[in-house]
């Protein structure tokens, strides 16, 4: 046997867990969300030499058993995602674990030290420390980790004194920033990181943006204006655009009305846009999915969305537009409309 899953497996011994200790060919273990897997019960994956990819989503129990993880060299991916009580004292136990490429912490109770147990993880491809503990200090740790692709920071202590340290990471190419207190200044380092295509700044300090490359930027939150909508005329390769918040007008959305690549635009909470936004994205013809709500949108604009013939999902709530007009235009118009509101 190479692969076992017991996920939401409740009912299984500490005893039931020892037999696990003779299956040394397991390559794969998974007990996902399981409550029968404490610290003194996994001392039956130390014997697991082969294993490559360990799953402990959601195990509340685990605190302390990492000790018995510390020789298993050939572990390549661990997911301790939403384990709220491993801690720094857990996070020691993997400073020789070097193989691994994922390593998924979020909800973990990991602060600046926890993070210093990890910095010679250095073919580390994927690492998420999501609503973690985490200050500036620890962020220096992030340099040696070269092969990072994937860094999710988001809901940390983080500022821009963080992203300094991550100015090195060429290979990054998904970051996640949301609801940390970056701003421009600290975006500015980033500008070297040519394979950065997709970046959430949802929530952040963040007003003006200059990554040309992105494919994906999401500005849920962050106060844009108009003229932080310039930039946005740059990203010719941008597939998603997220930006709510408030502060765009139409005269803003001129900005946008270029980005032919795009297939996700989210302009929702601006509440000032109008019907003229619906005509100046009316060319962007790859669009599958657009959402306009909490703005002033009217049934008169809908008139815009003619050539917009791949749009499969349409958001128009808390808007001037009714639901008789939407159900028209699917109708006659937009055929393909598989998600609308109102309906």
């Amino acid at each position: 046997m190479q692969s076992l899953a017991c996920n939401y497996c409740d009912q299984i011994p500490e005893s039931g867990l020892v037999v696990l200790s003779g299956l040394s060919n397991l390559t794969s273990l998974s007990f996902k969300r399981s409550n029968a897997v404490t610290a003194e019960g996994m001392r039956a994956f130390a014997n697991l030499v082969n294993l490559l990819n360990l799953d402990l989503e959601g195990c509340p129990k685990i605190h302390g058993g990492l000790i018995h993880l510390k020789d298993l060299t050939k572990l390549e991916s661990l997911n301790m995602r939403y384990c709220n009580y491993i801690a720094d004292s857990d996070i020691k136990y993997l400073t020789d674990l070097t193989n691994s490429k994922d390593l998924q912490l979020s909800c973990c109770k990991i602060t600046d030290l926890g993070v210093s147990y990890i910095r010679g993880l250095s073919s580390l491809v994927l690492l998420n420390l999501n609503r973690c503990g985490i200050y500036d200090d620890g962020c220096e740790n992030f340099e040696g980790l070269k092969k990072l692709k994937v860094l999710n920071l988001g809901y940390n202590y983080i500022t821009d004194a963080c992203l300094v340290h991550l100015k090195g990471l060429i290979s990054l190419g998904s970051l996640n920033l949301d609801s940390c207190k970056v701003g421009d200044d600290g975006l500015s380092h980033l500008k070297g990181l040519c394979n950065l295509r997709s970046i959430n700044l949802s929530f952040t300090l963040v007003t003006d943006i200059d990554l040309t490359r992105l494919t994906h930027l999401d500005l849920f939150g962050p106060r844009i204006t108009d003229y932080g909508t310039n930039c946005f005329r740059y990203f010719k390769n941008l597939l998603s655009l997220e930006v709510c918040g408030g502060f765009v007008t139409d005269a803003g959305v001129k900005n946008i009305k270029d980005l032919k690549a795009l297939t996700l635009l989210n302009l929702s909470q601006n509440v000032n846009l109008t019907d003229k936004t619906l005509e100046l994205i009316s060319g962007l013809t790859a669009l599958v999915n657009l959402n306009v709500s909490n703005s002033r949108v009217s049934n008169a604009g809908l008139k815009h969305l003619n050539d917009l013939q791949n749009l499969r999902s349409l958001s128009l709530d808390s808007t001037r537009v009714t639901a008789n007009e939407m159900r028209k235009l699917q109708a006659t118009v937009l055929p393909n409309l598989i998600s609308m509101r109102p309906e």
